[in-house]
């Protein structure tokens, strides 16, 4: 534990901190939810920023790691945060096609209530932004070497998630069809 001896020193430490978190909190006060995808995915506007007429957007996220027991998958929430974002920016929602691919830990996050709650004793938070990007044309596909290795299987999951060969396969098919992959 750090000691401070001079009091001068805490205090001003404590004013920064107390700045650095008003700052930070102000910032976050300016994401907003969307309009596509309403309750998920809070973007900033950018009004200097203009996108061209007729954009068009086929992308593919990867998420390999879980939220945590009984909290949204950030790494989701980032697909509903891209539609909703560029919705704002004037992109046509018609124009934007979006794939989530789920390996790893992350599938327990695709698990429908039933099957969450014999696992996490919780239902599954997850399940309405899954519901939300799934009605926005979102596919949801799932590793099926990360579902064996976990014992999940079709009826497990929420409804409306693909399962895949693998993710390496997933990808690969999805590339083929046009998808960029999103490194975040």
């Amino acid at each position: 534990m750090l000691k401070i001896k001079n009091v001068n020193l805490m205090a001003c430490c404590l004013v920064a901190l107390f700045s650095f978190h008003s700052a930070v909190n102000a910032q976050m006060s300016t994401f907003k939810d969307g309009t596509a995808i309403s309750g998920f995915g809070k973007s900033a506007p950018v009004p200097s920023h203009s996108l061209p007429e007729n954009s068009k957007f086929t992308v593919a996220f990867d998420v390999a790691s879980t939220g945590g027991e009984g909290v949204v998958n950030r790494k989701f929430d980032s697909l509903a945060r891209f539609i909703n974002m560029h919705v704002a920016a004037g992109v046509k929602k018609e124009n934007i096609d979006l794939a989530l691919v789920v390996h790893g830990n992350a599938v327990f996050d695709l698990l429908n209530d039933v099957s969450y709650q014999e696992k996490y004793d919780t239902p599954n938070p997850n399940k309405p932004l899954l519901k939300a990007l799934l009605e926005n044309n979102v596919r949801v596909i799932l590793c099926g070497q990360s579902a064996a290795s976990k014992a999940v299987d079709s009826g497990h999951l929420v409804e409306g998630v693909e399962i895949q060969l693998s993710a390496m396969t997933a990808h690969a098919l999805l590339q083929q069809e046009g998808y960029t992959v999103n490194p975040f």
